[in-house]
């Protein structure tokens, strides 16, 4: 199973676009695009939405590496489920870190 950092790439790619133009478009640094594509960085919703927009494609197709209209219905509740599980995940460590940084007194 291709990672979402493969299927963004592949999108860039098909665009003709380098990942320094990538990151341009996105203003961020291209150090900061290679780790997305690599997957050494986690995307949350926003940064997803964003890529999707400047790539014009549809995140689905961001995540699943495959068109919408190819994708059926079940895999996009499916897909969605998981968006919101991990965004909520992230969430959660966000507030045990700033609770852990709190206690530390930083």
């Amino acid at each position: 199973m291709k990672s979402i950092g493969n299927h963004i790439k592949e999108c860039r790619v098909g665009l003709g676009l380098s990942q320094a133009g990538a990151a341009k478009l996105l203003n961020i640094s291209t150090p900061a695009f290679c780790k997305i594509e690599t997957g050494q960085t986690d995307l949350n919703l926003s940064r997803l939405y964003q890529i999707a927009k400047v790539f014009d494609v549809d995140v689905i197709t961001l995540i699943s590496g495959k068109p919408v209209h190819s994708t059926n219905n079940e895999d996009i509740i499916s897909l969605k489920q998981k968006l919101e599980q991990k965004e909520e995940e992230i969430h959660k460590l966000r507030k045990k870190v700033i609770d852990l940084y709190d206690k530390l007194g930083i």
